[in-house]
């Protein structure tokens, strides 16, 4: 498995979105995305942390391979 980058929470949102995922919501420093079904919560720090992106990519169902792939393709 390949190594998640350190990304801002503007980065990663731009990437969910690309994947069509929409912004519902944001509420304090929390940005609330939905995709169908699947929904997501971003922090929106500077930098987010691995641990806390891995939990983000599991919540919208997104396999690490598929996230980088569309990272490098932006």
């Amino acid at each position: 498995m390949p190594e998640l980058p350190i990304l801002s929470a503007k980065e990663i949102i731009k990437i969910l979105n690309s994947l069509d995922f929409k912004i519902v919501r944001q509420k304090g420093s929390h940005v609330v995305l939905r995709k169908n079904n699947l929904g997501c919560v971003v922090p929106m720090h500077k930098e987010v942390a691995i641990g806390t992106l891995k939990s983000v990519l599991k919540q919208a169902n997104i396999s690490v391979d598929d996230f980088i792939k569309t990272y490098k393709s932006r």
